[in-house]
């Protein structure tokens, strides 16, 4: 891991999420971090034009496309390591509307996976989880969201509505917003009081949060030019405790 991505005692992002369970990165705070060129972003990006289409959609909707992969990082041991892909599997407590069964997405792209954008943002998200909790081997999963609106039918983020992901740490990572309008973030507790509303708007505009404290969700998406195509294309990675 690189020293830009080394997360030290007294860092922001840390007092942000100590403090109040989330914390919010502007897109150029985050590239400045990563440190990459600007070509590995946009190689990064382009890969979301390449998703499937999200075939377990209990509501029927076709609006959703999505690659997955899942990775193992061991306490004390740099990195991720990619394993066997395998489905993708959430309790209905955590989504009463896709929970409750396997579901087998398209896997994530090699070139994708061990490529040195989302390994930057592996290894970012990592030391964040790592500073919460120290000396965890980790489960980790990566999701390539791309969420489809058209006139008079919504796109919806987080169908399920506002929820916990049954993990310890989120990262969401915005990627590209195209002829869109709503896609807000909502946080809360688990009493449903708000904490914080805001936007993802810029390419690597981020959200950190602690899943275990607070709840998150996103409003619905449609787009500003009916006849234009609408799209929200976002990452999340997620770390579970192993075992946990």
């Amino acid at each position: 891991m690189s020293a830009a991505l080394r997360i030290e005692d007294g860092d922001p992002l840390l007092a942000e999420m100590a403090a109040q369970g989330f914390a919010r990165i502007p897109g150029e705070v985050m590239e400045a971090r990563l440190g990459l060129a600007p070509a590995e972003l946009d190689a990064f990006a382009a890969s979301w034009e390449r998703l499937e289409t999200d075939r377990f959609m209990a509501d029927g909707g076709r609006y959703r496309r999505r690659r997955h992969a899942n990775f193992s990082a061991r306490a004390g041991v740099p990195g991720h390591v990619r394993n066997p892909h395998r489905a993708h599997f959430q309790a209905v407590v955590h989504n009463s509307l896709n929970g409750g069964v396997e579901r087998w997405f398209a896997p994530m792209e090699d070139a994708v996976g061990g490529g040195a954008a989302l390994n930057a943002l592996l290894d970012l998200g990592r030391s964040v989880a790592d500073a919460g909790t120290p000396g965890a081997d980790w489960f980790v999963e990566v999701h390539q969201f791309r969420i489809e609106a058209a006139a008079g039918a919504p796109g919806f983020p987080t169908p399920e509505g506002v929820h916990h992901d049954g993990v310890d740490y989120v990262l969401i990572g915005m990627v590209a917003r195209t002829n869109l309008a709503g896609g807000e973030t909502l946080i809360t507790d688990d009493g449903g009081t708000e904490l914080a509303r805001f936007t993802l708007l810029d390419r690597l505009d981020t959200a950190f949060i602690d899943d275990q404290r607070v709840m998150h969700g996103v409003t619905p998406v449609q787009p500003v030019d009916p006849a234009l195509p609408s799209c929200r294309d976002v990452l999340v990675i997620t770390w579970k405790h192993a075992g946990g």
